[in-house]
């Protein structure tokens, strides 16, 4: 890593927002103090994830009164992911910087990313302090998911990495070549292996709402990761498959020694034995075919070629600038 000239840079700020109406005043409040006491030139990409409340007009006020706002509304509810996604193509500055409208991501952290960018990082990756988490279930799936997935896949995803982090011109073009429908951005941001450094913070409390992140969402994001990352699953068969035909192995020889032996009384022939069997074989086999056929379902959304997300509407209108 060689270390750049500082230079006024552009700088985009990705924000994904999902039905944040009361928290969007207080966050862009505390963005504007710290960005507008910096020396760059800040665009703010707000992408509307298809909210249902006021968040759409609330951030269309706020369009009006800063021209550095824009607002990307997409047609749906695409996810948090694709939401991000869209909020990535739409930069075309120096340094995007993405973070969540809720109000954990402290802007506070801006510039020091900002200073690490300049010093020629193209990542830094801001990473909440799991131990000041108080035990919860979502702490616990958590921390089982990132143990899981470091362990299962070849490319390492740290504890507590959120989607927090400012990316150079270079990474983000990395990220943006990379066009598959079920996406996993922390996963595919390590994958790139670009020059990177970790930015520790302590998570702040919501400033309003509660997480949109319910169970079923962060099922389908693991689910992304794991079968995005890894053929582990299929792997799982296979040995479960292994372990099967050794125990029959081990079977036959142990009833084979009975009949040398001339031990045959004590081969009895069981209806329960025969069904254990049939029950462990069949279910090796229907896991097998499970994991076979999510990869199968993966591949067939992706040949399709459908876009990530669909763009509503813009504001400002570009058409109309």
């Amino acid at each position: 890593m060689s270390p750049r000239r500082k230079i006024k840079l552009q700088v985009d700020l990705v924000i994904p927002i999902f039905n944040e109406e009361e928290a969007i005043h207080q966050t862009y409040a505390d963005l504007r103090t710290v960005v507008d006491a910096l020396p760059y030139d800040f665009h703010f990409i707000y992408v509307d994830d298809g909210s249902n409340d006021g968040t759409v007009d609330t951030l269309r006020a706020i369009c009006a009164n800063d021209q550095r706002v824009t607002l990307l509304q997409l047609s749906r509810n695409f996810g948090h992911q694709a939401a991000l996604t869209a909020g990535m193509d739409a930069s075309q500055g120096d340094v995007m910087i993405s973070l969540d409208g809720d109000g954990q991501h402290p802007p506070a952290l801006i510039p020091k990313m900002l200073d690490l960018i300049q010093q020629g990082y193209d990542i830094v990756q801001a990473q909440r302090m799991e131990e000041e988490r108080a035990a919860s279930f979502k702490k616990v799936t958590s921390n089982f998911f990132y143990w899981l997935i470091n362990r299962i896949s070849g490319t390492r995803v740290m504890q507590g990495a959120a989607d927090f982090r400012a990316l150079s011109r270079n990474a983000l073009n990395g990220v943006r070549s990379m066009q598959e429908y079920h996406r996993f951005l922390r996963g595919m941001i390590s994958w790139m292996g670009y020059d990177s450094v970790i930015l520790p913070y302590h998570e702040p409390e919501r400033i309003a709402g509660r997480s949109k992140y319910s169970l079923a969402k962060m099922l389908r994001l693991a689910s992304d990761a794991i079968f995005s990352f890894s053929l582990a699953p299929l792997y799982i068969g296979l040995s479960a498959g292994v372990i099967f035909f050794v125990l029959a192995g081990a079977q036959l020889m142990y009833v084979l020694s009975l009949w040398v032996t001339g031990n045959t009384v004590r081969v009895e022939p069981g209806w329960s034995s025969l069904m254990g069997v049939l029950l462990i074989a069949s279910g090796i086999i229907m896991i097998l075919l499970g994991f076979i056929g999510v990869y199968v379902g993966y591949i067939f959304q992706e040949v399709k070629r459908r876009p990530i997300y669909l763009v509503k509407g813009q504001t400002p209108d570009e058409r109309s600038q």
